[in-house]
Order: structure tokens, then sequence, then C-alpha cells
């Protein structure tokens, strides 16, 4: 059923939990993984220009997609499962839109990502990248949260 699995990796905690059930589902169907990094300059320079250097954040940011990127091609091959990886830059396109967009060329046939699960004012400020995708996909989107955390006992 899928043979083309798309996954976005960022080398968070999140992503690290998308990777793995993607890698599975690879696994499970033979299936090839396409792997994908996205650094969003617009971001950065909106964010921080005047108080940081914002070419040093921005190689900081592409620094860190490849070695998420590397780390990702090596527990897929350790897997025994294809992968191919590339990475994206963007000024002005939403994360989402790079995503969804590389899935339609690659003709990806399930999207399988890491989310934060972020509610209420944490989403409205910081964004979902993960309902974006899922709102705008021709193909499956298969989402992975992060175990709930345990609240603090007062």
């Amino acid at each position: 059923m899928y043979q083309r699995i798309l996954v976005p990796v960022d080398g968070s905690h999140t992503s690290t939990l998308g990777l793995q059930e993607a890698i599975r589902i690879a696994v499970d169907r033979r299936a090839r993984l396409r792997l994908i990094s996205v650094v969003d300059e617009f971001i950065m320079a909106q964010n921080f220009e005047g108080l940081v250097n914002a070419s040093d954040l921005i190689d900081a940011l592409r620094d860190a997609g490849k070695r998420a990127l590397n780390n990702a091609v090596a527990l897929a091959r350790k897997h025994g499962v294809k992968a191919e990886a590339s990475m994206f830059e963007t000024m002005g396109d939403r994360v989402s839109e790079v995503i969804v967009r590389d899935a339609k060329k690659w003709k990806a046939d399930l999207i399988v990502m890491g989310t934060h699960g972020r509610r209420g004012v944490g989403r409205m400020v910081l964004g979902s990248d993960a309902e974006a995708v899922l709102r705008t996909s021709p193909v499956p989107v298969l989402t992975v949260r992060s175990p709930a955390r345990k609240k603090r006992k007062k």
C-alpha cells in the first residue's frame, strides 16, 4: 500500500519519533523513505535582525538540518530501509508548503511526521506545521506525538 514515504526531520525528539514510525512502516511494506529538512530563513531574519547575526544563525540551522538528515539516513539504513535525503531553504513559504510541494513532486503516498501536539496559545503563537500539512496534503498524513508530559504535583 505505502511505497513512498516522505518524512520531514529536524533532529527534535518528536521528529525522531515520526522517523522511527516511518521506518517501521517502511520495513513492513518494503517502502522507500524520502527524508527532508527545511530551513526557514524568513523567520530568522524577521525575529532576530539586529539582535544577532542572522547569517550565523541561518548557517547554524543549515548545519543542524544536515546533521538531522545524516542521522536519519543512517538510522533508516541501519534497519535496511532505502532512504534519500534533501534539504530545502525557504524565505517566505511556510515549512508546511515546502513539505506538501515536495510530497507532490516526489509522488509520496504517505507523509509521516512528528508533532509537538501543542494546544491553545502555544499553538497560536508558534503555529503548527503538522496541522497545515494535514489540511493541505493530497496524501494521507500520519502524525506521531510525543508521550504526554506528566503534570507536576503541587
